[in-house]
């Protein structure tokens, strides 16, 4: 990915109307629970992003097929003659872990390999194996690679998680639909992605209630069929959306944007003097002047706390504002690291221990090149560079393509001066292949 780069003319005020696409968390786990049944799965609003087309070749290795046209996506689980996620797929996207619960569900085995994407720190699999372990499979780790089994299928059972980690919810709920009896999910994860997905399994002829609390009750069904479904908006790429209208003193209206989805975000943001407000179709926000904001303490969390995923684009926008700011990172502990990037471009930020950081404002920063640590990281510094004096390089930006769909069309649609550059794999691009 060393070849792929943003570069970005600082200092323009965004402003106009920009629309968020569908939620690639969302998207991703709909594409896995197609697994489930057979037959054609059709989903709209789905993100055209490198992580659905590494998706659609993760299901087709199995045996699937897939179309994936526009924002269209169509997946036939029909012909399934594999069990086995291969290395080289799983890699690249940590997300592909839950194609273990649908598919140890539908045929009594899987097999994946342990996942990849980006390098948050260390991960855990516990959540996961021992929920399905929970449910009656037998779970081991071989080689790299995670196997499970149910020959005589899945029970239901009462599942307590320590963490209330989305992606072991998603792939227990996705493994209990189809076992016999009764799934009860406690400490479950709350995000919305976790509503839509629900939402997404009762259209295809689940039971599943309780979503969006701590609490899921899910009864097994005998068999499950396909569905046509939308794809819920990203509140991620909203959120970033909002805080770069921020960070440069803009005003923009971001559409597909929900109040709901970024309850605490929101509330930060309002208390630092943002002007922020639902309006019919989304969320408009507006700045006069950042450096007249006050800087806020904020801690990640699970939903409905501050999202780790809008934690690196806060930094950026504290770095705007006047005063100090504690950030807390307490779900990956490699998340701050974009701090010492945004350091070689004069922000100053203080980094404790990998969890904790202090930000210091308004700052003046300037452009220089810098690398991106990750998806999220990577949009940040894109941020960065709108707020820059001069030309900001971000280099491995091949991160930002997982996660924004025409990250840098929108973000010129609003009036910024930035530009994707690549060589070999422009080919490979999201919308091009």
């Amino acid at each position: 990915m060393s070849d792929e780069r943003f570069v970005i003319e600082g200092g323009a005020r965004l402003s106009g109307e920009v629309t968020v696409s569908g939620a690639k968390n969302a998207a991703l786990k709909f594409m896995a629970a197609a697994l489930l049944a057979p037959g054609r799965t059709q989903l709209t609003n789905v993100p055209r992003i490198k992580d659905m087309h590494t998706m659609c070749a993760l299901l087709e290795s199995l045996g699937a097929e897939t179309s994936f046209e526009g924002h269209e996506a169509t997946i036939d689980a029909s012909g399934i003659d594999s069990y086995t996620a291969p290395y080289d797929l799983v890699r690249q996207m940590r997300a592909s872990i839950v194609v273990l619960g649908p598919l140890l569900a539908r045929f009594g085995k899987a097999e994946v390999s342990a996942p990849g994407g980006c390098q948050l720190g260390f991960r855990k699999f516990d959540f996961h194996l021992n929920g399905l372990r929970k449910l009656g499979a037998e779970v081991e780790l071989d080689h790299g690679f995670i196997k499970a089994t149910a020959p005589n299928g899945l029970r239901g059972a009462e599942i307590n998680f320590e963490f209330p980690s989305v992606g072991a919810t998603e792939n227990v709920m996705m493994a209990a639909v189809l076992a016999s009896g009764i799934t009860i999910v406690e400490n479950a994860a709350r995000e919305p992605e976790i509503v839509a997905l629900a939402d997404f399994l009762n259209a295809m002829g689940a039971n599943v209630v309780g979503a969006g609390t701590g609490r899921i009750v899910i009864e097994g069904v005998d068999e499950m069929h396909p569905a046509a479904f939308e794809v819920v908006p990203d509140r991620i790429e909203s959120g970033t959306f909002i805080m770069a209208t921020a960070a440069t003193g803009g005003d923009v209206l971001v559409r597909g944007a929900r109040e709901g989805y970024l309850k605490m975000e929101l509330e930060k943001l309002r208390e630092m003097g943002v002007e922020v407000r639902a309006v019919t179709g989304g969320i408009r926000v507006s700045v006069d002047d950042p450096g007249e904001l006050r800087s806020v303490d904020i801690s990640t969390l699970p939903f409905p706390g501050y999202a780790t995923d809008l934690q690196q684009p806060m930094m950026v926008l504290l770095t705007q504002v006047s005063g100090a700011g504690i950030i807390t990172e307490n779900i990956f502990e490699n998340r701050l690291q974009v701090g010492e990037e945004l350091n070689r471009m004069g922000a100053g930020i203080d980094l404790f221990g990998g969890h904790r950081a202090l930000v210091r404002g308004p700052k003046r920063l300037s452009g220089t090149i810098v690398q991106a640590p990750d998806l999220r990281g990577g949009a940040a510094l894109v941020l960065a560079g709108l707020v820059a004096r001069g030309r900001t390089t971000v280099e491995n930006s091949g991160h930002i393509l997982r996660g924004y769909e025409g990250f840098e069309e929108k973000l010129t649609g609003l009036g910024a001066r930035v530009a994707f550059e690549s060589g070999t794999a422009l080919a490979s691009r999201a919308g091009t292949v």
